[in-house]
């Protein structure tokens, strides 16, 4: 499948179940069409997680035909939070809880396993820079945009100039724990919700699926106690909300139209900030029926507080190919790295 004598870099998306691979060619062509997924293994550890991402990396050049000696540099993303260079934060995470991964250099163990150069960015940075490119495409290097990657928690990314913009400490574009304004956000009476971070009113406690769990159904089934969904345990009740918002159900609109006003008023604060040229949604809430998805973005647009003149630039838009952005974002990374840009 690959072209010979072609450099290529490999991207490696690591997540809590399974790794996905890529690899993209010096010229800008990804050679894998869809998911090459194998498992992570990070509930083993750090040892048997490392020899899992080998696995992937070699499954990948086995599956595109390209030879070992072809590969100058490895993108790795992992989920949050870890530092700029890829050492997992000493607090742990939701993917990483055993103790052996609390300040683990994950990029450095894969450099020295597969003795190749590794460059490293979180999933959400990785997701933001692939729609950030996909989207602007040879116009990337000159254009910003930010993006807002809903999942269990709340993602996202900066990227100035076509480049993700990591910060000191690697912890920049981490929008999830920025406050939002909260007056006409919240219906009279409703609690105002608190993130597993312990923040309260911050984006991720309204805009995720841990938010739907922990602070909006429980409110909102309040208000509709015969709704199918009372009878469900709550975690399944909140997985399961989304195909109810597809069909219309009106409790559901009323939880997604909360999380779609908390995004626009997280996107107006960064329109302040930073002024971006577009504005990316991604994540399982998007993952929808058109009429819904349609639906979530333009109310999101809506409560996205823009001057006319950033208003008449703006785009909206969605993350696309969620699956493989994260692999295809990190081996842009990669690439620019090798081309020797600046870090990614």
């Amino acid at each position: 499948m690959g072209n010979a004598g072609v450099p290529v870099v490999v991207g490696l998306d690591n997540g809590g179940t399974s790794n996905n691979a890529t690899v993209l060619t010096v010229d800008g062509r990804f050679l894998v069409d869809g998911l090459l997924e194998i498992p992570s293994e990070v509930g083993a550890g750090p040892e048997a997680a490392i020899e899992a991402l080998a696995r992937a990396f070699d499954g990948v050049l086995a599956h595109t035909g390209v030879p070992r000696e072809l590969v100058h540099a490895v993108g790795l993303d992992t989920p949050g939070p870890a530092s700029a260079t890829g050492v997992i934060s000493s607090r742990g995470s939701t993917n990483f809880a055993q103790p052996a991964w609390r300040g683990f250099d994950v990029r450095g163990a894969l450099e020295r396993r597969l003795g190749l150069p590794v460059v490293y960015a979180n999933d959400g940075n990785a997701a933001a820079l692939y729609a950030h490119h996909v989207h602007f495409g040879v116009a990337a290097k000159t254009r910003s945009s930010v993006s807002a990657i809903v999942g269990t928690g709340l993602g996202g990314g900066v990227v100035e100039s076509g480049r993700v913009v990591g910060g000191a400490a690697g912890m920049a574009g981490e929008f999830g724990h920025v406050h939002i304004p909260l007056d006409g956000l919240l219906e009279p009476g409703q609690p105002v919700p608190v993130c597993a971070c312990g923040f309260a009113g911050d984006a991720e406690s309204v805009a995720s699926l841990t938010a739907i769990r922990r602070n909006l159904l429980p409110y909102w089934l309040s208000r509709y106690p015969d709704h199918p969904l009372a009878a469900e345990e709550p975690a399944r009740a909140a997985k399961l909300l989304r195909d109810h918002g597809e069909r219309g159900d009106p409790l559901a609109r009323q939880v997604f139209g909360q999380q779609a006003r908390a995004l626009g008023r997280l996107f107006t604060i960064a329109a302040n900030f930073t002024d971006p040229h577009a504005y990316f949604v991604g994540g399982g809430v998007v993952e929808a029926a058109s009429e819904f998805r349609d639906w979530f973005l333009a109310a999101v647009a809506e409560h996205t507080v823009l001057r006319d003149e950033q208003r008449a630039l703006a785009t909206f838009a969605l993350v696309p190919d969620r699956d493989m952005a994260g692999a295809r974002g990190v081996a842009i990374a990669a690439l620019d790295r090798m081309k020797g840009g600046a870090p990614a």
